[in-house]
């Protein structure tokens, strides 16, 4: 049971490391986090909007993050910034962007639409918008945005669905975003590709002369059946 609850305890201690790292550097364009252990350490990689807000003046933000990482009881944390290159691929920085635009009074349906276009016009493959929560009123419920291709079921939408979550607070009461997306470089499994053969001048010349043989002895046959006939009504004469 040692191994399992060792397991079970680094997914816990990562879970909280999230949520405060997407707490802290909110300002920053938070779009995730990698936590890979290493034999001098542990490498922690912060995929952000803005880069420069994360590394502050000097470096003082980032050693502040480094410390308090040790308190979360990370080994010897590395900590490096990447800049997201595609930042409407980045499902989780797309769904904190749409909660900070909630929480600022964008009505949720122009909101929706507003980042669902924003997505499909950068080249996404397909997109999936999920509001939840007390939206008009009282009553909660949930809106969808869709366009394009969405995979819901089997490896596909493990593997090349980019999904990403977050909370917006309002006067009525908190809102649920999630964010899907398929990126313009995944290969669905439907789709296929129709190759032209390009058939090269020998092979041409060598079906050409192959079909003048054909030809020639059509032709041979032809011939003889004709001599064949004409013997055989020379004899009958």
């Amino acid at each position: 049971m040692a191994v399992e609850r060792k397991f079970v305890e680094d997914r816990v201690k990562k879970m909280k490391v999230k949520e405060w790292m997407h707490q802290e550097i909110r300002n920053a364009g938070f779009g995730g986090i990698d936590i890979t252990r290493t034999p001098l350490g542990t490498q922690v990689t912060l995929f952000v909007e803005r880069p420069g807000l994360v590394i502050g003046k000097g470096g003082r933000r980032i050693k502040t993050i480094t410390e308090k990482l040790k308190e979360f009881g990370i080994d010897n944390p590395q900590v490096n910034v990447d800049e997201i290159k595609k930042p409407e691929f980045n499902a989780q920085l797309m769904a904190s962007l749409l909660a900070r635009a909630l929480e600022r009074g964008w009505y949720f349906r122009k909101a929706g639409y507003r980042f669902l276009y924003r997505i499909m016009d950068a080249g996404a493959k397909g997109c999936e918008i999920i509001i939840s929560g007390k939206l008009t009123s009282e009553r909660a419920r949930t809106e969808k945005f869709l366009a394009g291709t969405m995979v819901h079921t089997g490896e596909p939408a493990n593997t090349m669905v980019r999904t990403g979550f977050d909370v917006a607070i309002k006067k009525l009461g908190v809102l649920g975003v999630t964010v899907k997306v398929i990126p313009s470089d995944v290969t669905l499994p439907d789709e296929f590709e129709v190759k032209d053969i390009k058939i090269s001048e020998d092979l041409e010349t060598e079906n050409e002369k192959k079909e003048e043989e054909v030809q020639k002895e059509e032709e041979r046959n032809e011939a003889e059946e004709v001599e064949k006939k004409s013997e055989k009504s020379e004899k009958s004469g």
